[in-house]
């Protein structure tokens, strides 16, 4: 998770990306617990792979300690300073590379019922998807093991697009590959990649298998993460996950489900939802809003909103004409 999120600015401007709450829950939260539930057995640890301290501070990395903690896992912090690929990002990580394993990105959200093939050496997650040409697919033999990752196939190899999380029984292999790759100077466009150190272990005649994922949701830029809030809060409202946290005022409000409203949220004269996160301490008043994401500790007002993705300490009064918006802000 050492990117900037440019696609999503300008809410990664100041928070990074994966932090970023979707139906309630920042992004990576959300993927480390889901991952933790398919595996189902005790997690030793999680390893976070973080960009510049500058940017990924120290509150974020104690964040990331914190959810580790909650699982039962030691957390791990490493950099990767420069934007050098996947399979740097994930060799900065070297120390923690040993036994199974699990590498994900950050900025994926799954929902997944299968059982983990912990027999294989690895395992590659994907999704059938309808325009394989557009993705990264995996190419299948007879026994459904996995020969070939194929980029953006001109002419059809299979519909199972890769979402980039994978399992391996030794993830020491994958290091032993990459290094290898590091140290011969293999580049695509200036980095590294994680599929390099793949096919070597391929070609050596490691078992690769694929696991199809029901749900596979992208928090890429501001379209896509609403639409995964949609998803997200829809799969919530099925589960009877819960949807609302503590110490809410309503007064005078429609709540149109399904919505998510955090502690200390404030409604008013406001009709809110369908498909709504509210952030905490966040106060809406006499505004209707619909399929969006407020965070925190903003103030809506005077306002009719659809489709609107809107940060932190935000104040926003539909009543004003004369606005002053930072960089990549967009009034549509």
């Amino acid at each position: 998770m050492a990117g900037r999120g440019s696609r999503l600015r300008p809410h990664s401007l100041t928070v990074p990306k994966p932090l970023i709450p979707v139906a309630g829950q920042p992004i990576v939260h959300r993927l480390v617990r889901d991952i933790a539930k398919i595996l189902d057995e005790p997690i030793e640890e999680v390893a976070f792979i973080l960009g510049d301290p500058a940017f990924f501070g120290p509150e974020v990395a104690q964040e990331l300690l914190d959810l580790a903690q909650g699982l039962g896992a030691k957390g791990s912090i490493y950099r990767q300073l420069e934007p050098m690929g996947t399979g740097h990002a994930i060799m900065c990580a070297e120390p923690s590379l040993s036994g199974p394993a699990v590498v994900a990105y950050a900025d994926t959200l799954i929902r997944a019922t299968f059982a983990l093939d912990k027999d294989a050496d690895s395992v590659i997650w994907t999704k059938k998807v309808d325009h394989p040409e557009a993705y990264g697919v995996v190419k299948l033999d007879q026994n459904g093991h996995i020969t070939e990752l194929v980029e953006k196939p001109k002419d059809f190899v299979s519909d199972e697009a890769v979402i980039g999380i994978y399992y391996f029984k030794e993830i020491g292999l994958l290091k032993h590959e990459l290094q290898n790759v590091m140290d011969q100077g293999i580049m695509h466009q200036g980095e590294y990649q994680i599929n390099d150190g793949i096919k070597a272990l391929m070609a050596q005649g490691k078992i690769f298998k694929s696991s199809t994922v029901d749900q596979w949701m992208d928090c890429g830029n501001k379209e896509i993460t609403l639409k995964t809030n949609t998803q997200m809060l829809g799969f919530m409202q099925d589960d009877d996950a819960p949807l609302r946290g503590s110490d809410i005022e309503l007064t005078n409000a429609t709540i149109i489900e399904p919505c998510f409203i955090a502690s200390g949220a404030v409604i008013r004269e406001a009709t809110v939802g369908p498909f709504v996160s509210v952030g905490p301490r966040t106060v809406i008043e006499n505004t209707t809003i619909s399929h969006s994401i407020v965070q925190a500790d903003s103030h809506i007002v005077n306002a009719s909103l659809r489709e609107a993705m809107i940060g932190n300490h935000v104040v926003f009064d539909g009543n004003f004409t004369k606005i002053s918006l930072g960089d990549y802000s967009k009034l549509e």
